[in-house]
């Protein structure tokens, strides 16, 4: 019972929305330990995040309840210049959120467990105050503009939360595998594209903007293997396969497939390497393939309306993302952390107009952390992480919807920050 009290509680809490958008949209790492060290968990079983991980991990990881959330502060900011009345700059509003995160695993047999892992993505969580745009400049009598011509505030909201049921076996000593079905839920909505609605711009302009919050169902899979190859090291794999998801019916003029809006297929490999009983060092590869999703990696200047199938969207490519991350157990209760991160950028220079709603173009990432481990064997886990800024510039395809050509010079630029706690329980 007080299980399931805190469950539901985290997927509630989830509801308060997420923004993580540092690899494009996935988080840097699932779970506090790994946060700590620049994501890297794909060969690690410290923790009962193997459902956002690797599901095989949790054959290793023992009975323990883990409960995190961190504070997430995304700083950005999108300009234009060279086009006269319609050059503006503006901060989004949004700069703090609560992101929460639950594992719980249960060892049933000696070859056999099970839990549960709760966690989010996001990242297309924007607010640019409206008024940036002189009255008039976005057309004749129009009032004060947003930066992309619409009224009032300018802005998405993104929210995905998976639950992951997970098993897994030992099918031989220190080798085992792992299966995570992928429930999802996600949330959305966008305000101020009203200069998106006109004329014959999208295949159903009543549903493009200001329609409040629409919400779809997902589903998808997770699949893994971890593997101790010699004392000293151990190797893992996961694959996620795309999760499908119901078409935002509200937003149907909008994105691509008449309001499609999947979470895209992506896999990681990894090895971790106990260099000396108090060193341990480990290091991830991910692929996140954002070109199997249309509302995504479309290009923004698609020859087609908005909503249609090949219609416009993101923009984002496939992208790598490296993590490495180092372990020192200093003594008995205290371990310490540090890790890097670095991902490909997938917004690309012909692309940023769209993307001022969801500027994930940050690359690189340091991370700390710090473990202190009670006398009951319960522990309290810390993580910082810092994303560095970076930005992209390229022309603005506002003239293409009043009959002219790409024009003038519009930049995206972020940074990132969070901080992070968890407490877990040994059972």
């Amino acid at each position: 019972m007080k299980v399931t009290r805190v469950f539901a509680f985290m997927a509630l809490a989830g509801l308060a929305g997420s923004a993580y958008a540092t690899n494009g949209y996935f988080s840097h790492g699932y779970g506090m330990k790994a946060k700590g060290m620049g994501g890297a968990a794909t060969a690690t079983a410290d923790d009962a995040f193997g459902g956002a991980n690797n599901p095989a991990s949790m054959a290793f990881a023992g009975n323990r309840l883990d409960l995190g959330v961190d504070l997430f502060s995304p700083r950005r900011e999108a300009s234009r210049t060279g086009l006269g009345p319609l050059n503006g700059t503006a901060d989004s509003d949004s700069k703090y959120f609560l992101i929460p995160e639950f594992g719980y695993t249960k060892q049933m047999s000696s070859t056999l467990a099970l839990g549960v892992t709760v966690y989010g993505n996001g990242g297309m969580n924007s607010d640019y105050p409206g008024g940036q745009i002189a009255a008039g400049s976005c057309g004749v009598g129009a009032p004060a503009s947003n930066l992309l011509c619409g009224q009032g505030s300018l802005g998405v909201d993104l929210m995905q939360l998976i639950v992951a049921p997970t098993a897994a076996f030992k099918v031989a000593p220190g080798h085992a595998i792992g299966v995570s079905p992928l429930l999802g839920y996600q949330r959305f909505k966008a305000e101020g594209l009203q200069a998106f609605t006109g004329g014959t711009v999208s295949s159903s302009p009543s549903n493009v903007t200001n329609r409040g919050y629409d919400d779809a169902l997902g589903y998808g899979v997770r699949i893994g293997y971890m593997g101790k190859v010699s004392p000293t090291v151990t190797i893992g794999a996961a694959y996620a396969s795309k999760m499908k998801f119901d078409e935002f019916d509200k937003y149907s003029g909008l994105f691509a497939e008449q309001g499609g809006f999947d979470i895209p297929e992506n896999y990681n490999l990894g090895v971790a390497w106990q260099a000396t009983p108090q060193v341990k060092f480990a290091l991830d590869y991910q692929r996140i393939n954002y070109s199997g999703v249309n509302s995504i990696s479309n290009s923004s200047r698609a020859q087609a309306q908005l909503g249609a199938d090949n219609g416009p969207g993101f923009g984002w490519t496939d992208i790598d993302v490296w993590k490495l991350g180092m372990e020192y157990k200093y003594n008995q209760n205290m371990t310490f952390r540090a890790g890097y991160n670095h991902g490909d950028n997938p917004i690309g220079s012909n692309d940023v107009t769209f993307n001022i709603l969801a500027p994930g173009i940050v690359k690189d990432h340091v991370t700390l952390g710090m473990t202190h481990t009670f006398a009951t064997g319960n522990e309290l886990t810390v993580t910082y992480m810092h994303a560095f800024k970076n930005d992209v510039s390229g022309a603005s395809i506002l003239p293409v919807f009043s009959g002219g050509t790409p024009a003038g010079t519009e930049k995206i630029e972020m940074y990132q920050n969070s901080l992070g706690i968890q407490y877990s329980w040994k059972m």
